[in-house]
């Protein structure tokens, strides 16, 4: 091996730590998402500090049959299975310098904006 060799080696394994940091310091997306049932058109809408993390939780409870906050979405999970599921972010958040800003509060105003445009309740959603 050449010193070229281990150049390139170091070279890459710096520039992966520093990705790796860059990510860990970057804040996950934050925002509303829903999940919709394609078989019977219910739709869950919610919000997240962690968009990735909060749909994979989904998945994982769901998938594993332990969600309880929501019993019908897990029988209907259950019953027409996860094929017939989407997961989807609806709005994102920009993240802000602003050290005072609400967060969670932001999120609201946003979950309501999509509460009213898709009305996920009764027959046609899952919460509320």
């Amino acid at each position: 091996m050449s010193s070229n060799d281990a150049g390139v080696r170091r070279g890459s394994s710096t520039r992966r730590a520093e990705l790796k940091q860059a990510y860990k310091e970057k804040p996950p997306p934050m925002g509303v998402f829903v999940i919709r049932n394609r078989a019977n058109g219910k739709v869950l809408v919610g919000t997240a500090l962690n968009l990735p993390g909060m749909l994979n939780r989904f998945r994982f409870e769901l998938t594993t049959g332990i969600h309880r906050r929501w019993p019908a979405l897990q029988e209907d999970w259950n019953r027409h299975g996860a094929d017939s599921f989407s997961f989807e972010v609806l709005d994102v958040l920009p993240p802000t310098e602003e050290p005072r800003t609400d967060l969670k509060e932001e999120l609201q105003v946003l979950e309501a904006l999509w509460l009213e445009r898709l009305r996920p309740y009764g027959e046609a959603g899952y919460g509320g």
